[in-house]
């Protein structure tokens, strides 16, 4: 019997009683698809805001001109847009809890012992973000602001905790030594959550002077800043691509597997 090693485990690849019809999937595959239908639907929502819904979706307190919708009314104001966000966050959610078993395991055998308890922390906050992302698409600031607006501020707040803890693991505390793929992994970490933590820093700048003294364009510089937080935390989760150039998933019957 042909056998695959994950972690200290053995999964058997074939099995006497098992079917043989079988769907084998490069893991690096699955990982850019499921950062690719957020990033996809986020840009249709923009530019079909901007399209068609542009007077309403770039109007503020202020009346002054702006050219962008901010994040939350492009995904969570109109339809279709609302609708394509909440399909493609519900799917890409869905596939993430397999990129979440991927990384628990990986953690476990790749990374010392001392260092199991950060792990813990990386896990947390990488399934507490997801939920979060989850909750603030399908709550929308016109539904209920006060939920979507926690759900977003923990998103905000465990995006960067997982990304800052993530990048110390992998550059610090693993066991093994680095391959081509985890290296790029590695420095691309690093320069999306650097861009993350900038946008951040710029959003909250144009949303205080945009709140303060009204002035024209300054909310859609808020927007784009917004947008930079969005694109650099797909970019972030793009890595696990990187980070599993050599796995697959195995999808046989009902059953799916890593192999």
């Amino acid at each position: 019997m042909n056998k695959a090693r994950i972690g200290s485990d053995y999964i058997p690849l074939v099995e006497d009683d098992m079917p043989r019809t079988r769907l084998v999937l490069p893991f690096a595959k699955v990982a850019w698809f499921t950062v690719s239908l957020p990033f996809l639907a986020f840009i249709f929502c923009v530019v079909w805001s901007v399209v068609y819904n542009f007077e309403h979706s770039t109007s503020t307190h202020c009346k002054v001109y702006n050219f962008l919708p901010s994040v939350s009314a492009a995904i969570g104001h109109f339809r279709p847009q609302k609708d394509v966000w909440k399909g493609a966050i519900a799917t890409q959610a869905a596939i993430r809890f397999l990129v979440w078993i991927m990384y628990r395991r990986y953690y476990k055998e790749y990374v010392y012992k001392w260092a199991q308890s950060i792990c813990n922390v990386a896990t947390i906050t990488y399934a507490i973000e997801n939920i979060s992302l989850v909750t603030l698409s399908f709550w929308t600031s016109d539904e209920n602001y006060a939920f979507h607006k926690f759900s977003f501020i923990t998103f905000l707040i465990m995006s960067f905790v997982h990304m800052l803890v993530a990048y110390f693991i992998m550059r610090n505390c693993r066991n093994v030594t680095k391959e081509s793929s985890e290296a790029a992994s590695l420095q691309w970490k690093r320069r999306t959550m650097m861009t993350n933590v900038l946008c951040i820093l710029l959003a909250c700048y144009f949303f205080y002077r945009h709140n303060k003294y009204c002035e024209p364009l300054v909310y859609s510089m808020f927007a784009l800043s917004e947008y930079g937080v969005v694109l650099s935390n797909m970019g972030f989760h793009s890595t696990a691509a990187w980070d599993f150039a050599s796995s697959r998933l195995m999808i046989s019957g009902m059953k799916l597997r890593i192999i």
